[in-house]
């Protein structure tokens, strides 16, 4: 069985989780079944790099990471997913704000999931 790839200089419970319950995110990545995603194959694309979606709930793994479960309405279920893999929608930083210009960020608030 392979090793499982631990971050083990990062441990992010320790600090409170970066997204909320109700939050809108999207993907930063691809992400493929792994096998843990009953009714697909593994290897199959479950997410798509730009997908939206609301945090539906918030976990831990490995008492090191925050995962979040993520419903993807247009895919029609449920991922789970670590930070590193999604960005808020509804808290950019300020200098994205600014490198999107007015009219992104006013597209992006039309943008749901």
């Amino acid at each position: 069985m392979p090793d499982i790839a631990r971050d083990s200089d990062i441990i992010e419970i320790d600090g409170p989780p970066p997204f909320a319950h109700g939050e809108r995110v999207a993907s930063r990545v691809t992400v493929r079944n792994d096998g843990t995603f009953a009714g697909r194959e593994i290897g199959d694309p479950l997410v798509q790099r730009g997908d939206v979606g609301v945090v539906t709930s918030i976990g831990t793994f490995l008492q090191q990471h925050y995962i979040f479960s993520v419903e993807f309405v247009a895919r029609g279920y449920r991922v789970g997913m670590k930070s590193r893999e999604l960005v808020s929608l509804d808290h950019l930083p300020p200098h994205v704000q600014q490198a999107l210009g007015p009219d992104k960020l006013a597209r992006l608030k039309t943008l749901t999931p």
